[in-house]
């Protein structure tokens, strides 16, 4: 299957290109900030390096989140515009699964709890079986509640790893602190996703952090 795979949900803007006559082609860089202004040129860096044209393509995976509510919306904006000019089918990827199969790649077939820090007092958690399947939905929760969410064996994944060690008081094996995943890990759960007639949407787990000025507001008559 020839994959474009699309990550921009935190600080890296990643984009993964497989299924051509050559390796897949795997370009992330750490920008905080400017994903819509690098991400198409990025793509077709990495189209062009795999040596495949838009129409060649079978699949669009991109991360749908949680993650910065800027970024998730670029990154699911971009993959559906490709859609509608390439006829391409598009599915989402949530972020918490994609650590996790970071995770598995590094530490083998293990259970894993995927965690990001999500400030507020907060952890974005979800559990995965050592397969790889979910055994829960993802939530924001206190680094307890995340912490309880641990059963024996289940190693850490994610930027909320520390906090959630902390709170579970013993060394639960810590595979990797990353909150963007690695984009061959997107890569290889878009290529296994079951197919969707709907388009991703994005997974936001509380509001954002941004409200508008009262004093912004303008007065209605």
């Amino acid at each position: 299957m020839r994959l474009l795979a699309i990550d921009t949900a935190y600080e890296a803007c990643s984009v993964g290109v497989s299924g051509g006559e050559r390796p897949p082609v795997l370009i992330s860089e750490r920008i905080g900030r400017g994903h819509a202004e690098r991400l198409m040129g990025m793509i077709e860096a990495a189209m062009r390096d795999a040596g495949l044209a838009f129409a060649d393509l079978d699949r669009i995976a991109v991360v749908v989140g949680p993650g910065s509510f800027t970024g998730v919306r670029v990154g699911i904006a971009a993959a559906r515009g490709l859609a509608l000019v390439s006829d391409t089918p598009v599915v989402g990827i949530g972020t918490l699964a994609a650590l996790a199969e970071g995770a598995r790649a590094m530490a083998g077939r293990v259970p894993v709890l995927a965690v990001i820090d999500a400030r507020r007092d907060e952890i974005y958690a979800q559990a995965f079986g050592a397969d790889g399947t979910p055994e829960g939905a993802p939530t924001a929760v206190s680094a307890g509640d995340a912490a309880a969410m641990l059963t024996a064996g289940m190693h850490l994944a994610g930027s909320g790893a520390d906090l959630v060690r902390a709170a579970a008081g013993s060394d639960v094996p810590l595979v990797h602190r990353d909150a963007s995943p690695d984009i061959a890990a997107v890569l290889r759960l878009g290529l296994a996703a079951p197919s969707s007639a709907l388009p991703p949407k994005p997974l936001y787990l509380r509001p954002p952090d941004a409200k508008p000025q009262a004093a912004a507001q303008v007065a209605r008559r």
